[in-house]
């Protein structure tokens, strides 16, 4: 029985890169990895990724972006969601339609523009792209990465099955150049520990729910709460979809402290539920100083906007190994 080869080395290009959920991913796993360029207009979250990495990247959108002539194994792009969310506008993101979601087509222009293409290209955005009204775009987005030669295979996946707490669909696509061997059924799973074990305890009591409105939600014996149609979760063994505006729209649910009190989640808790260390979080905390009275809108929106970092690993591994097993049968 032949050995399995390691991989050299993955090349990857992050369009839309946030923070660098994939390259967290690549480190995670030990994987060797070059990343051949970076494609971020957030000036915030470039500052966050450079901190991060220990890069020097400026901000660029991916509209002016033009490929470099150089292979690439990985093109990764989580374009915006904002369109296709269903607590969004829910403008789509048709082809020409200049929402923030129709960016996702700047990809298909830049892999035209490539001499060789990608042997993978991973798209990761909100399971509302495949509402009735959305789902267009999503099926026209795969038949163009089909006629430039990708299969693809997509599933949606919930952070919780990949060792993480919170509740978090989200639809994955991997397309692979030519025969496409990737399988989500062979994604290694694991069982998500309870939330309690990343919650903090000495906690500010700027992150206490103060207004009114939000305190009458939490009540079960009013009618308030029956008739609202929006509902406030309160956080168990696991959070809910972490937003992007923690403290005004908390989609991940509240911490009951007990006695008619709740808070909300940190930012550091945000992180963690993302798949970023304690390291990681210290690290963004030096160039974004925690304020004595108020939360970091900046963080929150990061955390919010990012890839959970087990599901990239997960999805990782499988490709690498379905390269390794290439490269014995062309022995």
């Amino acid at each position: 029985m032949k050995e399995v080869k390691a991989i050299e080395q993955i090349t990857v290009l992050e369009l839309f890169g946030g923070i660098g959920a994939i390259r967290k991913a690549l480190i995670n796993q030990e994987i060797p990895y070059k990343v051949i360029d970076y494609i971020e207009n957030d000036k915030n979250c470039v500052k966050s990724y450079n901190q991060l990495y220990g890069e020097d990247y400026k901000p660029q959108s991916v509209t002016d972006y033009h490929p470099p002539d150089e292979k690439i194994n990985i093109l990764m792009h989580g374009s915006p969601c904002q369109d296709f969310s269903r607590i969004g506008m829910k403008q789509g993101g048709e082809v020409g339609s200049g929402t923030r979601s129709s960016l996702l087509f700047e990809t298909i222009r830049i892999l035209k523009e490539m001499k060789e293409k990608p042997t993978w290209v991973i798209w990761e955005n909100v399971k509302g792209v495949l509402d009735r009204n959305m789902r267009d775009s999503f099926f026209y987005y795969l038949k163009e990465l089909e006629d430039l030669g990708y299969q693809n295979k997509f599933e949606i996946l919930n952070a919780m099955d990949f060792g993480v707490a919170q509740k978090r669909e989200r639809i994955f696509v991997v397309s692979g150049l030519k025969d496409n061997t990737f399988q989500f059924e062979n994604l290694e799973k694991r069982q998500a520990p309870s939330i309690k074990e990343i919650l903090e305890t000495d906690v500010s009591e700027k992150y206490l729910v103060h207004q009114p409105s939000m305190l009458k939600l939490m009540d079960t014996n009013n009618d308030y709460r029956r008739d609202f149609k929006a509902r406030v979760q309160i956080i168990d063994d696991f959070a809910y979809t972490i937003s992007t505006k923690q403290m005004r729209i908390p989609n991940a649910g509240l911490v009951d402290l007990g006695n008619g009190k709740y808070r909300y989640l940190t930012e550091k808790e945000c992180f963690l539920l993302m798949g970023f260390s304690d390291e990681d979080f210290k690290r963004l905390r030096d160039i974004y100083p925690e304020k004595e009275k108020t939360t970091s809108s900046i963080l929150y929106k990061q955390a919010g906007n990012s890839i959970v970092v087990p599901v990239l690993e997960s999805i990782l591994k499988e490709i690498v190994k379905g390269e390794e097993n290439e490269s014995i049968k062309q022995d």
